[in-house]
């Protein structure tokens, strides 16, 4: 049966308003679900980076507010340190203690008592790009190195905590722009180096730890940082995410973008026919983040119709990031309201 998919943030003046919100409006339609990530959360990594301001092992290079791509402040680790794990600031599992009781006092008075609780987690070759910049962004590096076990820790804190199943969200523009920049030549092997980064969190994770990816091009102000050719680098980078996906952990989900921020998906089919070579596994569900505030529910349906056809598999429904950075409130709602009515008239 056809879902609907909320990537991370959508609008809201705090988490409880955001959650509520969410429920009303697609709470029959959801698998799962984040508090909304309100407030600074909705700059995404911002938060993450600002506090690398109170942090012993770096300094700052140069100096900016996180508004847009590339202007946010740039750090480097101090001469004779090392980036400790220990010394990294991640608000995961601060933000899962205080959302989660809300979560569940709301879902369960909404009706909808299967609804997972999402955790997003930053991939550790975005943060280091935006924070450290694009020369130190290795996946094999030893900064990207160190927010893994950062992450990691977060997610065994939650897991010892938490009484049902959560699930975990990683989350890479950076890897998406990678594939898709690299030459045809070198397109598999720099998906297969992203996606081993990506699995290095996945394998520290607790035995049965659930987990969606996210790809992404950038969504900050509402604008991509590329616009893929066709499909082709995202198919790519997919099977290589469910290929090498560590024993013991279960890969719920796979996200992809189909539109660009605030361009829309083509509706050229040629755009389309590389997801002829996606090869998920069966049980992993395909979510296409197709739903755009600028076309038509018929517009819809003729790109749906495309991607499946292609796909060879029925797919679930979302837009192709989160809601929250949209230049108008209404625009999420609209996306939302998309996203029912497609699935609504199967």
């Amino acid at each position: 049966m056809r879902k609907t998919h909320l990537v991370g943030t959508w609008p809201g003046l705090s988490g409880p308003a955001a959650m509520a919100t969410a429920l009303r409006r697609v709470g029959a339609h959801l698998l799962r679900m984040t508090d909304g990530e309100t407030g600074d959360r909705s700059v995404w990594v911002a938060r993450t980076i600002e506090w690398l301001r109170a942090n012993p092992d770096v300094e700052l290079v140069h100096d900016g507010v996180y508004t847009d791509y590339g202007t946010g402040p740039i750090f480097r680790v101090r001469e004779g340190r090392t980036l400790d794990p220990k010394n990294l600031y991640l608000h995961y599992f601060h933000t899962f203690t205080e959302s989660f009781p809300a979560f569940t006092y709301l879902r369960d008075r909404a009706g909808y008592p299967d609804i997972r609780f999402q955790i997003g987690l930053p991939a550790p070759l975005d943060i280091t790009m935006l924070a450290f910049g694009p020369d130190l962004a290795r996946p094999d590096g030893e900064i990207p190195h160190a927010w893994a076990q950062a992450t990691i820790d977060q997610i065994k804190r939650i897991t010892a905590t938490v009484d049902e199943p959560v699930v975990f969200q990683l989350e890479s523009p950076a890897s998406l722009l990678a594939v898709a920049n690299a030459p045809d030549t070198a397109r598999q092997a720099v998906a297969e180096q992203v996606a081993r980064a990506l699995h290095e969190i996945v394998a520290g994770a607790p035995e049965g730890t659930r987990f969606g990816v996210h790809l992404c091009l950038g969504d900050l102000q509402h604008r991509a940082l590329i616009e893929m050719p066709d499909a082709r680098p995202l198919v790519v980078l997919a099977n290589a995410v469910a290929s090498g996906f560590p024993d013991g952990r279960v890969l719920e989900y796979l996200h992809a973008p189909f539109a660009a921020a605030n361009t829309p998906g083509s509706f050229e089919p040629d755009w389309y026919q590389p997801l002829e070579a996606l090869a998920l596994p069966t049980d992993v569900r395909f979510v296409a983040g197709f739903i755009h505030e600028s076309i038509t529910t018929e517009d819809h349906r003729v790109l749906l119709n495309m991607i499946e056809r292609f796909a060879r598999r029925e797919v679930d429904v979302a837009a192709a990031c989160g809601l929250g950075r949209r230049p108008d409130p209404e625009q999420a709602w609209d996306a939302m309201d998309k996203a029912i009515a497609l699935i609504d008239a199967d």
